[in-house]
């Protein structure tokens, strides 16, 4: 099927649709019986970075996994489809480490940031093991060279991996905020893959989107679910291998438009590292109330919406961060054609992030 017979019906895909229902009904599932399971599974309303103020079940990532392999066990297994489940299926398989190391801190909340990090890496590294897929070129004249070398590429892929997934993990601090900006980057994805003829990817897409749907429906506005630190690593490194997967699989699309599309949460977590290192004292895995998110809820969101309830302006304040997410996936739409205008893309990101962000902690759009 060549780009030039899209069709927005193509939207309406069966195995997608099965994706949203399994993982709206999961998630449902797990809110009705939390007094079941509220011993482990309760997200407590205490700490600097939380800003929801009842106890809340943060295991949604469950709901997630289950409407992917919902979507993989209800695709066409015709010789067409069967590119789309070996994609499907190295995500699930190559996913477990991230998610169940992710899932023990939602249940016994004493695992390290250090142990899930490490174990998100290890899904990148199971992935090239299972597809063989790796990053053999970011465009950098030099560094190419390097990516060469399987070794390297194997330690630069899990290293990438594993930086998108906690990046994920690091902007998981309101309603509908993660699951939001990961639709719309899969969106982003999804149409450019579909515009390159990568069929198989870009359906792929649709049904990992239709599992975060369900999961939405549950968790925005009022965050009767989160997503959990099983969710979001399984979610991030989902994302992260679908970048991985795009440019290696399409030669045309540099691995520019990947980090363009990804931009708003690795700006994010790059720049709260580099905050909390300046910070003398502060440790760069610490957590605290300082991410745009949470200034944005400070800010605006208290103020526009004060009538509402504390649940509703978590809520609330998502859309105004899915706005600066649209920006770079947007970008990244319009010049993914083009290395050069997708790296001035992801230069002017960064640049707005800052401008953003200093409007937010300081009242003016021009940092110093």
């Amino acid at each position: 099927m060549s780009s030039s017979q899209f069709s927005f019906l193509e939207l309406l895909r069966y195995d997608a649709f099965i994706a949203l229902l399994a993982s709206f009904f999961t998630c449902l599932f797990l809110v009705l019986t939390k007094k079941w399971h509220g011993n482990f599974s309760m997200d407590s309303s205490d700490g600097v970075q939380k800003v929801h103020t009842t106890p809340t079940p943060r295991i949604g990532g469950i709901g997630i996994a289950i409407g992917i392999l919902a979507g993989f066990a209800a695709s066409s297994h015709d010789i067409a489809a069967s590119e789309k489940r070996v994609i499907l299926s190295a995500i699930l398989l190559a996913g477990i480490p991230a998610f169940i190391f992710g899932l023990l801190e939602d249940l016994t909340k004493k695992v390290s940031v250090k142990v899930r990090l490490l174990a998100t890496m290890a899904s990148g590294v199971l992935g090239w093991g299972i597809t063989g897929v790796s990053l053999t070129h970011v465009d950098i004249p030099g560094f190419d060279y390097l990516l060469g070398f399987t070794l390297i590429s194997v330690i630069f892929t899990a290293i990438a991996v594993g930086g998108v997934a906690n990046a994920i993990n690091i902007i998981d601090g309101l309603n509908g905020l993660t699951a939001g900006t990961a639709l719309i980057i899969l969106a982003a994805f999804g149409f450019i893959a579909r515009q390159v003829g990568d069929i198989p990817l870009a359906f792929t897409c649709l049904i990992i989107a239709g599992a975060v749907g369900g999961f939405f429906l549950v968790n925005w506005p009022k965050g009767k679910i989160f997503l959990g630190d099983g969710g979001a690593y399984f979610l991030g490194f989902t994302l992260a291998w679908i970048a991985v997967l795009l440019p290696e699989r399409n030669s045309s699309i540099s691995p520019w438009t990947s980090l363009l599309i990804c931009s708003y949460p690795i700006i994010e977590v790059a720049f709260s590292v580099l905050r909390r290192c300046l910070r003398e004292g502060y440790s760069p895995t610490e957590p605290d109330f300082s991410h745009l998110h949470s200034l944005a809820n400070k800010r605006w969101a208290k103020k526009l919406f004060s009538n509402f309830s504390k649940a509703m302006q978590n809520g609330l304040t998502s859309p105004f961060l899915w706005v600066y997410a649209m920006i770079p996936c947007g970008l990244a739409v319009l010049t993914y054609q083009s290395k050069l205008l997708t790296a001035v893309s992801f230069l002017f990101s960064f640049v707005f992030y800052l401008m953003f962000y200093s409007k937010l902690a300081f009242f003016r759009w021009i940092p110093k």
